[in-house]
């Protein structure tokens, strides 16, 4: 989403998506047609990324791929199941994979740049014991969250994502089911990025228009941080106590 809205701002993007035939690749299955041009939406809900289709469709109508190719499709299908990871990675995951492999995609270099890109500098690190301080807990500690101020936007963004640096220490933490983290900016907007150890992440997101995966799920809205905090706690609230309402019925 974030790639098609900065292509539609680009002089003559939106003219030239609206001139020729486009076919848009999704894995999500509640994907919305809203874009404003015709299109062709493909969705793939067992896909684990829009890569791995992408890779079927490609592979399908006999087209090439060429290492660079392979190599951006492989880096989409670990950033999406993290590492194959996520529970909806399959089989036919690792079987795309390894034909990516064979076309030239080399695992070792890019975990070797992944782990060059996650450095960190001593101000980060610093920071980030900052932030882990900041973590507030609710619902009796399944619910672990921290506000990220635009002063901190400002000051540490250019060198590391705020969110990011904590989201996953968070969500290891004993107890907690659900981890957010809460950005706010000047203009009003407040972005909100989740990651949780029960498959709901992406119905919280679902509640202030968002979305995501089961386990990692992002948002964007226009609203005083006070009254998002209540309303995350309130969905939140309820969507665990459904979750496991409907685990322990099983």
């Amino acid at each position: 989403d974030t790639l098609l809205s900065k292509t539609l701002e680009i002089p003559g993007g939106r003219a030239f998506l609206q001139s020729k035939p486009v076919l848009v690749f999704d894995h999500h299955g509640d994907v919305e047609a809203s874009l404003p041009f015709d299109h062709t939406l493909l969705v793939d809900e067992h896909a684990v990324a829009t890569s791995e289709a992408l890779y079927r469709f490609v592979q399908e109508n006999d087209w090439a791929i060429n290492q660079q190719g392979a190599e951006h499709m492989l880096i989409a299908i670990l950033a999406d199941s993290l590492g194959f990871t996520t529970p909806n990675t399959t089989a036919e995951s690792l079987r795309v994979a390894s034909e990516l492999v064979e076309l030239g995609a080399d695992p070792a270099d890019i975990e070797g740049r992944r782990r060059e890109f996650m450095k960190k500098s001593p101000e980060i690190l610093a920071y980030k014991g900052k932030l882990i301080e900041r973590i507030k807990y609710a619902l009796d500690g399944t619910l672990a969250m921290v506000h990220i101020p635009w002063e901190d936007i400002q000051a540490y963004s250019d060198q590391y994502n705020p969110s990011v640096l904590v989201l996953d220490e968070m969500r290891m933490v004993n107890g907690v089911e659900v981890a957010v983290a809460i950005k706010t900016y000047p203009d009003g907007k407040l972005t909100g990025k989740l990651r949780t150890n029960v498959p709901i992440a992406e119905k919280i997101a679902g509640f202030f228009g968002g979305g995501g995966h089961k386990y990692a799920a992002g948002f964007r809205v226009y609203e005083e941080y006070d009254i998002v905090y209540r309303e995350l706690i309130t969905a939140i609230d309820k969507l665990l106590k459904d979750y496991h309402g409907n685990v322990d019925t099983i």
